[in-house]
């Protein structure tokens, strides 16, 4: 499965927006690639239309650490590592609105994750392997 992610600039809140390409079916994705917009990722966001989600870039590869702080709707966290590969998806993640969450982890040292609403990874029925390609 391949995708393609082109990117251009967002002129309303100074994020890149792209879109990706994957099994199939196109999602236009803000892209996170500076720390602040890596760390603020889809926080405080009440709804995700269908066919959006957000790409975060990272410099190189390492294990990510993800959580679901302030983050209010249910998302699938697709984690690719530097050949932009699919490592492994915490499907389904949900909410968390307490102090404390649980965190999810990339299983392989990881460059890019995309995060989509979730049932996404289970609907296009992803496996690890699935390849991305980034156009930018």
């Amino acid at each position: 499965m391949l995708s393609t992610v082109g990117v251009v600039a967002s002129p309303t809140d100074g994020l890149k927006e792209g879109q990706v390409l994957l099994a199939g079916h196109r999602f236009r994705v803000e892209i996170a690639d500076t720390d602040a917009t890596r760390e603020h990722g889809l926080m405080d966001r009440t709804h995700l239309a269908a066919d959006h989600g957000m790409l975060f870039v990272y410099p190189r590869a390492r294990i990510r650490v993800f959580w679901m702080k302030d983050t209010l709707i249910p998302l699938d966290i697709l984690f690719f590592d530097a050949h932009k590969r699919l490592v492994n998806v915490s499907a389904d993640t949900p909410p968390c609105k307490t102090e404390t969450c649980p965190t999810y982890a990339s299983r392989a040292p990881t460059r890019y994750v995309l995060e989509l609403n979730a049932g996404v990874a289970r609907q296009l029925q992803l496996q690890p392997g699935a390849r991305i390609q980034l156009k930018r």
